[in-house]
């Protein structure tokens, strides 16, 4: 894992989202990360509730860093999909204009 941060762009190792909407009153959080274990694989954590809530979370063991990164990718999109937006680039109400 590089601390290049074009490479970390490219191959992220964590992300955490948010959804946000007032008008459903939902807020929520999701962050996905990966943690090299014991064994020479990787483990991906995901952590997930309402903000300001203490989370949940599910771990998932992968063989290697390559397959982890993959299934990130897949749960960031697919969360994406649903409406979460990236935390760090304006995923909450003040960002968009809202209250």
């Amino acid at each position: 894992m590089s601390d290049q941060p074009d490479q970390l762009d490219v191959f992220p190792t964590s992300v955490d989202l948010t959804r946000i909407d007032g008008e459903m009153n939902m807020r929520q959080f999701y962050r996905i990360c990966l943690q090299p274990d014991l064994f020479g694989g990787v483990t991906l954590v995901r952590e997930w509730e309402r903000i300001g809530f203490r989370g949940q979370s599910m771990t998932m063991r992968h063989a290697d860093e390559g397959e982890a990164v993959t299934a990130l990718m897949k749960l960031a999109a697919t969360k994406t999909r649903r409406g979460y937006r990236d935390a760090r680039e304006g995923g909450t109400p003040e960002a968009d204009g809202e209250e």
